[in-house]
This record gives structure tokens, sequence and C-alpha cells, in this order.
């Protein structure tokens, strides 16, 4: 009898050290985000990280079997925090640009949506010249209407895509003012210190007009998805080098999106396929 219950014993306890052995082997991943960004990455008001972004970066590490944890970053110090270390991916709506190719890897597109510029209703702001054709929902090149925009004020939020495509294309003729967080951008447009605010269409949609303080703008003029400014959408970012996480992070993005995962997630933000073609 007491043999029988020693090899029982061992048995759990072999169960429980093979178990542990494989929790413990689980690959972490420190995940930075930004938090302030809604509705892809927001902090709530019991302090907890909720958002698009953040619930396809648990779904992402729970088909990769990863252990996974946040990190929150503030916008600007994003791409610096990964190169020092500070985390392993950033999972923040960063778009896939040749510029951020220099420093960092991505995975594919996890999303892809088009940027939009908002005005208080009825300001009359012309964004593109005729031959822009405003109606074209989601347009990849259009001509600017310079003439109609000249000394207007424009915010962003610094050290993105929306910034480097007005300084490029509107740089001589507006004045362009940049923001820690796109918060900060839209209250000052609400206060009537700026004229426009230009950032993705998802973002300033939920994150401002179906709000309160945005109930009097409106956007105004086409999306605008010209990738050799607004990238191939959004993707997760490595250090270069990472090549086996960044296969791994590839592989679930494909998983969640074959197996229905990512459309659930969607479906909770979204009444639209925020994927995109």
């Amino acid at each position: 009898m007491l043999k029988k219950i020693f090899a029982a014993t061992i048995a759990v306890l072999a169960i429980a050290l093979v178990a542990g052995t494989a929790s413990a082997h689980m690959k972490k991943v420190r995940i930075g985000t930004e938090g302030a960004y809604p509705p892809f990455n927001y902090i709530d008001s019991g302090g907890k990280l909720q958002g698009f972004d953040v619930d396809i970066a648990n779904a992402l590490c729970a088909a990769a079997k990863l252990d996974c944890e946040f990190v929150v970053q503030d916008w600007d110090g994003m791409i610096p925090g990964l190169l020092a270390k500070k985390f392993d991916a950033i999972i923040a709506s960063m778009s896939i640009t040749e510029e951020r190719m220099k420093k960092v890897d991505f995975t594919g597109k996890y999303y892809n949506t088009p940027d939009k510029f908002i005005q208080r209703k009825g300001a009359g702001f012309k964004i593109v010249t005729d031959s822009g054709v405003e109606s074209v929902p989601d347009v990849t090149k259009v001509t600017l209407d310079k003439a109609s925009l000249k000394g207007k004020s424009v915010a962003i939020q610094r050290a993105t895509i929306h910034e480097n495509f007005l300084r490029d294309n509107l740089g001589d003729v507006i004045e362009i003012k940049s923001y820690a967080t796109q918060d900060e951008a839209n209250a000052d447009l609400a206060a009537g210190r700026v004229d426009l605010v230009l950032a993705d269409s998802v973002a300033l949609d939920d994150g401002f007009l179906k709000t309160d303080a945005g109930k009097d703008f409106e956007f105004v003029g086409p999306g605008f998805t010209d990738p050799k400014w607004f990238g191939d959408g959004a993707g997760i970012a490595v250090r270069k080098g990472e090549d086996e996480l960044r296969g791994t992070l590839n592989k679930a993005i494909k998983q969640i999106l074959a197996d229905g995962t990512y459309k659930k997630i969607n479906d909770k933000y979204f009444d639209f396929d925020v994927y995109g073609g």
C-alpha cells in the first residue's frame, strides 16, 4: 500500500514539474504601447489598459503561447524605448514606413485606416483642389489646396506620420503645432487655438468626434493613404535581428484572422473592417 501511495505521489510531482517547466519556458515578451490613443489604446477610469491594440496584443500572445506584459510609453519615446530594450515589441498603432524600417523591423499589418482632417462645423476649409475630388472617401494622391490653407494652423501629434505629411506637403504655407498626445491636439482645436487637426480617421472619430467635446466638429476633405507618408498599415515593431519573434507574431496574426478572433475584436470596436483591403 505504501509503495502505491509513494508511486502515485511521484507521478503527481512529475506532472507538476513538467507543467511548471513548460510554464517557466514560455517566452516572456514585453509589449510597449502608449495608453493615450483611443479607441486603439487608452487607460480607463480604473487605471487599466484598454483598446483595440491591447485586445489584439492579448489575442496574439494567447495564439503564440507567449507570456506577455504591457509597458506604457510616451509616443515620442516609443522606438527609443524599444531599442533600449525597455520592451520587446511595439503594439501601438505604429504605421509601417520606410523611415521607421531603417531603425526597426515590422510584422505585416494588423489594421489599415486613412488619415483625415477635422474642422469646426461650417468652417468651410478647402483641403484639396477641384482636381482632387473631395467626394472620394479614400484616395492615395490628391492636390492640396495651398492657397485656401495659407496661414492656417494645424495640430498633430508629434513624431508621427501625420507630422511628416504636413511638413512635406504644406510646411511652407501652414503653421504646424505639435503635441505630445492626440488628446492635447484635439483639446486645442476644441478651444479654438488651432484651425484644423490631422490624424487617423478612426482615432479622430471615436476619440473626439463622438465625444461631447467633438460634437461641433466634422471631417473635411478626403482620406489620405499614400504609402509614401502613411505606410502600409499599422504593424508590430521589433528590434532588428529579432526574426524569431517577428515570425512568431506574423504567424499569430494569420491565426487570429483565420479563426475568427480578429473579427470578434474588430466588431467590439468598429462597425466596419478595420483590417482594410
